[in-house]
């Protein structure tokens, strides 16, 4: 069964909407696998600090299923239909990895591309799968994460 990785973030109703992403996505995959959550600052755009982290599952849904779910999942938490890219939001869900799939077509990307661009995203996913090799770059998510470039870094891992 193939595992399934997907970041998280929220930056209103930080506290109210990770805990309900959790809930949700546990509710509809099972056991989930959690890395620390971590405040950083938004990027693209001037608003709050979010929260993010990344959660692995294993699946046998298909992985257009899969990110179907999670749009539904967005959905319930409030996050408007036709929200924007950089924008603030309730709850963004975005999948990441899906065993070594790789697939690039106008609305699924796998792997996402953010997951080498952005340390909130690569920081979580290499804390729950330092191990594991990303599929196109054949790089372990430890080793990709060292050699991150953390100078103008502000980001932190918080108690949730």
């Amino acid at each position: 069964m193939p595992t399934a990785y997907v970041s998280m973030g929220s930056n209103i109703d930080r506290d109210k909407n990770i805990r309900k992403g959790l809930s949700a996505l546990t509710a509809q995959f099972g056991k989930l696998e959690i890395s620390s959550v971590y405040e950083s600052d938004s990027v693209g755009f001037l608003g709050e600090p979010f929260y993010n982290l990344v959660v692995g599952f294993t699946s046998t849904l298909a992985v257009k299923q899969i990110s179907q779910a999670l749009r539904q999942i967005e959905l319930a938490c409030g996050r408007p239909e036709q929200a924007q890219k950089f924008s603030a939001r309730t709850l963004d869900l975005d999948l990441l990895l899906y065993g070594d799939l790789i697939r690039c077509e106008a609305e699924l990307q796998i792997p996402r591309a953010e997951i080498t661009r952005y340390a909130f995203v690569l920081e979580p996913l290499a804390e729950i799968a330092p191990n594991l090799i990303h599929p196109i770059i054949h790089t372990s998510y430890q080793v990709l994460w060292d050699a991150f470039d953390k100078t103008a870094l502000k980001q932190q891992r918080i108690i949730f």
